[in-house]
């Protein structure tokens, strides 16, 4: 017996080594983010390794208005994070022998351009099918099924199918139309059936859910304006609009998202060789870059040399990062409800701390479009007066037009357009030769429905940088 005591004592001692170390990384991890609560984070943390969860945790507030704290059961808009759900639905009906990776587009739908009926679902599925990015004018802009897919199938296609690597949320929606097709369910009711119950994530979805009192987030443009929940906003609608459907605005919570890994990697939803299929690096995601695109996931290398799984998905407020390390049984899943650029690096900051104990980032900071936008909104003077106070308080420091340009975008998607214009042009009193400001003060107009202003705009975009697409579109659009 005392032959095997020194072997006891040393495995013992690397058993509490092991905890004390995880112990000191979720303490420095929760030490960095707690900080950061008073500089702007807000949102949802968890670190899982090698099985144990060091980190599950909220950050600031779901409700600042009702003050209720953001938890792991907090529902969160994913964004983008959806697509693995649409590929992985894909991969589900080719399980099911009811289609093939490989099947062209004029399989599933009638009367197809001939430059469209010989896309793949597979390109599809990369971003290589050449299929515009969107169409219609935001996330809850309800077209009719047969208008949304006329109108999608009829644009120019951006280049040859299974060329090239070009992103495309309108892509994995006409995935989403092929799912319900295929299987004579609608879209949410198939994942709900084939994915997400047989995970255990009930609380994951658009409409089907039933959310109960849980707390759902709200919504805070930097920081600063209410804009509610997304989930009301499909309530209201009673749909999903095809503009999202399958490619983004799936709602879940930081619980459910891991039972979706636990579900992935003990093959409970897909077979081994499906999830192996689901996350091979397919194509090149941009010329000189090391990410490749597969089946709704980013495939990265690490900086250890082995593979790294990833994606995040915004709509400008809430932001999703999900990354998962196979090799090291690792994943680290990050959310917020109010999204900055000075928060959007967490979950790569996260990765680091776990993996280089001398790794330290920078505090956080307040992001200055957050005080450009707090001042805006705490102003009760009129817009010209708003105009001067704004350069008065702030002139110094707006060195860089994409301050004013992404407050000028923030109320143009939220319909307060004087605001939007009045910031547009602004910025172009700042800086007058930006091709892409002009733009930008183009499509304000262009949103409030002043289309002469629009098209002088767009022109002297054009006048400035001719190879600007985007201010070519728009004109051809106008005049046409």
């Amino acid at each position: 017996m005392l032959f095997f005591l020194p072997i006891i004592l040393t495995a013992q001692m690397v058993i509490s080594q092991s905890i004390q170390e995880d112990d000191r990384i979720k303490q420095r991890i929760d030490d960095y983010l707690t900080k950061g609560v008073s500089k702007g984070l807000t949102g949802t943390v968890l670190v899982y390794k090698e099985g144990k969860t060091l980190l599950n945790k909220g950050y600031g507030f779901a409700d600042k208005e009702n003050e209720i704290l953001n938890t792991p059961t907090t529902v969160f808009d994913i964004g983008s994070v959806s697509k693995q759900f649409t590929a992985a639905a894909i991969l589900k009906l080719e399980e099911q022998g009811k289609l093939k990776v490989e099947d062209v587009l004029s399989k599933f739908f009638d009367n197809l351009p001939e430059d469209k009926k010989n896309i793949t679902i597979h390109q599809l599925l990369i971003h290589s099918a050449g299929i515009i990015r969107a169409i219609g004018k935001s996330d809850f802009d309800i077209i009719s099924t047969k208008d949304y897919f006329n109108e999608l199938f009829a644009t120019q296609l951006t280049h040859e199918p299974g060329t090239k690597h070009e992103y495309s949320n309108a892509g994995y929606s006409i995935l989403s139309r092929i799912i319900e097709l295929v299987s004579g369910q609608s879209y949410e009711s198939y994942l709900n059936q084939y994915l997400f119950m047989p995970a255990g994530m009930k609380h994951t979805g658009y409409l089907l859910p039933k959310w109960g009192d849980m707390s759902i987030a709200k919504g805070y443009s930097y920081n600063v304006m209410n804009i509610g929940t997304m989930l009301e906003r499909y309530k209201k609608d009673n749909a999903v609009s095809w503009v999202v459907k399958g490619n983004g605005g799936i709602h879940s919570t930081q619980e459910d998202l891991y039972k979706w890994y636990q579900a992935l990697i003990s093959n409970n939803v897909l077979s081994n060789e499906l999830v192996e299929k689901m996350t091979k690096p397919y194509i090149l995601e941009f010329e000189g870059e090391t990410s490749y695109y597969s089946y709704g996931w980013v495939v990265f290398q690490s900086p250890r040399n082995t593979k790294m799984i990833a994606h995040d998905g915004s709509n400008g407020t809430f932001f999703y990062d999900y990354r998962w390390f196979p090799k090291e049984d690792v994943l680290i899943i990050y959310g917020t409800n109010a999204f900055t650029t000075k928060i959007g690096g967490i979950g790569w900051w996260v990765d680091k701390m776990l993996f280089d104990e001398a790794y330290t980032p920078k505090p956080i900071e307040p992001d200055f479009v957050s005080s450009l936008l707090e001042y805006s909104e705490k102003f009760k003077g009129s817009l010209a007066e708003l105009e001067s106070k704004i350069i008065e308080q702030f002139g110094s420091e707006i060195a860089k037009p994409f301050y004013l340009n992404r407050l000028s975008g923030l109320y143009s998607r939220n319909y307060m357009f004087e605001k939007a214009i009045l910031f547009a042009e602004l910025n172009i009193e700042l800086f007058p030769n930006d091709s892409n400001l002009w733009d930008s003060l183009g499509q304000a107009y262009y949103n409030k429905g002043n289309i002469k202003n629009a098209l002088v705009a767009f022109r002297e975009a054009v006048a400035l940088d001719a190879n600007n697409s985007y201010a070519q579109e728009m004109i051809k659009k106008l005049t046409n």
